[in-house]
């Protein structure tokens, strides 16, 4: 019997960045949904604990003790005392260092396979706790649903928004989140954020406050920017988290099926994909 878990990319819609803390660590607010576009991770039986990586970005990672995917499954066996094994394959679709949480949402595909293949029967709080020992985004992409993310990102609550459609794209250069945060700081963006001012829903909010630093490193996202806003049907266009993948929220499936047949030509190098956003969030109830 082997698990597999998807492991759905995470996009900031909003990112509202604060003056770094005295620990160096800056706080934020950012609502965040997940798309039907991701990793998958399969767990399979194995005396001892095994890694490997396929898919078109497992070149790019190392399948040692640093990727955050044995971290959570060392973590997971730690807690509970156990000394089973797996086999580990990650399937690796979305480009790394790319603002949208992969490597996050990979660990917490990993603490989910190995609870259901070792049958812990975790409660979905002990695996938040465990995330948050791994990454400040690990706890969300655990809850892999639309949440409002405060603190230093690791405190979310849910947050609810309506089915969007999207395409995304990235330049296939990584971006690396230190680097954006230093340069947000080295030209003073940081805001002063209140934390229990009420929000006014989501497209009152829209923006990215590490988008300006993220582009003074990467100046070819200002063009992109440029050409997501010319596109026909285009309702919002941002980046997520700390880049390089930006977004174009648009009107329908069709359109986004359109808009990235569209950017495909005109970006042939990068990476391209037309997703849903809120596909895994709960179906509200009917009143």
């Amino acid at each position: 019997m082997s698990v597999r878990v998807f492991a759905p990319a995470k996009i900031n819609l909003t990112l509202e960045v604060g003056r770094p803390r005295a620990d160096g660590r800056h706080p934020l607010r950012s609502i965040v949904s997940f798309a039907d576009v991701g990793d998958v991770l399969e767990a399979a039986p194995a005396p001892d604990l095994r890694f490997t990586i396929a898919g078109p970005f497992a070149s790019c990672l190392p399948a040692d003790e640093t990727n955050l995917v044995l971290r959570a499954a060392g973590a997971l066996a730690a807690s509970v005392g156990t000394s089973s094994g797996a086999v580990l394959t990650l399937t690796k679709n979305l480009p790394i260092a790319s603002g949208i949480g992969g490597g996050s949402s990979d660990a917490a595909a990993a603490l989910k396979a190995l609870d259901a293949l070792w049958g812990l029967d975790c409660k979905e709080a002990e695996l938040l706790a465990l995330g948050r020992g791994l990454g400040a985004d690990v706890p969300v992409c655990v809850y892999s649903r639309s949440a409002l993310m405060t603190g230093t990102g690791e405190d979310f609550s849910p947050f609810s928004l309506p089915p969007m459609d999207v395409v995304l794209i990235n330049p296939l250069r990584p971006l690396s989140t230190a680097a954006v945060y230093r340069q947000f700081d080295a030209m003073g963006l940081g805001r002063e954020l209140d934390a229990c001012a009420p929000l006014q829903g989501v497209g009152a909010r829209y923006g990215n406050d590490l988008e300006a630093a993220a582009s003074a490193l990467m100046p070819e996202l200002r063009d992109m920017r440029t050409q997501l806003e010319a596109l026909p049907g285009a309702r919002h266009v941002g980046l997520s988290g700390s880049g390089a993948t930006m977004f174009v929220l648009v009107e329908s499936r069709d359109v986004a099926l359109e808009s990235a047949t569209a950017l495909e030509r005109l970006y042939p190098s990068c990476w391209i994909a037309p997703a849903r956003l809120g596909a895994l969030d709960p179906v509200p109830s009917p009143v």
